[in-house]
């Protein structure tokens, strides 16, 4: 066992940025046996995360309910058993067929943009192993998740309904495309990198709708913006913070 975690160590040092605020950030190391203590290292350094960035976020401080969320749900449920020492550093984490869970940060960030209410109707891209969608189903009504590897579409489903989440479903598909059959929606979080706002996700936010996605080149930093919709149909958007997500992977339209 200690040869896989070290294997996995070293590819963690490795990994390049992927669901990465793009700034300089400091590792703590803490006591890897007791998750209760590395939650609340992980929060402090998510508080600490957004107190440097504040000056290009605007954001001063996650708000409390997202935080008090962050702290309930169990990241390392969420992350290969080898890499579970990992769950509470703030760092992205890899889930195997190519794909990453996001660093604990941005998700943060992402859901307090957002302003996610109790009676929103969420849908997000890019399930992964599910945890975005548990914190979402924490503060919404509903949350539609749709990812494009199949595999980890059917885990992530069958993970949360282990856990007893029942706001979220799952389905594999391509999130550019949205869910126009369970919207429209008050919230749309993209959590890959595209070079443009896909329109199908435009058609399906609700006016007074907000998006918060990663746009930009692919192969480069992105800038994560936060889209809105007025009441009149007219989009408007906000730059918050230069990230670094991996492309929005789809079928036929690549």
């Amino acid at each position: 066992m200690h040869g896989v975690f070290a294997t996995a160590l070293c590819f963690l040092l490795a990994l390049p940025a992927c669901g990465m605020a793009e700034t300089s950030r400091r590792d703590v190391i803490v006591d890897l046996g007791d998750y209760g203590a590395m939650r609340m290292v992980l929060l402090e350094s998510i508080r600490d995360h957004t107190k440097a960035t504040a000056f290009q976020t605007g954001v001063p401080a996650i708000d409390d309910t997202v935080m008090d969320v962050i702290a309930r749900i169990p990241r390392h449920e969420f992350v290969p058993e080898p890499l579970r020492k990992f769950a509470y550093l703030d760092v992205p984490l890899p889930l195997g067929h190519k794909q990453k869970i996001s660093q604990p940060f941005l998700i943060a960030l992402m859901t307090h943009i957002a302003q996610v209410q109790k009676t929103d109707v969420v849908f997000e891209t890019g399930t992964g192993a599910g945890y975005q969608a548990a914190i979402l189903a924490e503060l919404a009504e509903a949350v539609y998740s749709v990812e494009v590897v199949r595999p980890l579409a059917q885990s992530a489903a069958e993970r949360l309904k282990k856990m007893g989440v029942d706001k979220v479903q799952v389905k594999a598909g391509d999130g550019y495309y949205g869910w126009a059959e369970k919207g429209p929606f008050d919230v749309i979080i993209v959590k890959e990198a595209v070079h443009h706002i896909p329109p199908p996700l435009l058609n399906q936010m609700k006016p007074g709708g907000r998006m918060v996605v990663p746009v930009g080149p692919l192969d480069q930093g992105q800038m994560l913006k936060l889209v809105t919709k007025g009441q009149d149909g007219v989009i408007s958007q906000k730059d918050i913070l230069p990230v670094r997500f991996a492309p929005l992977q789809g079928g036929e339209r690549i």
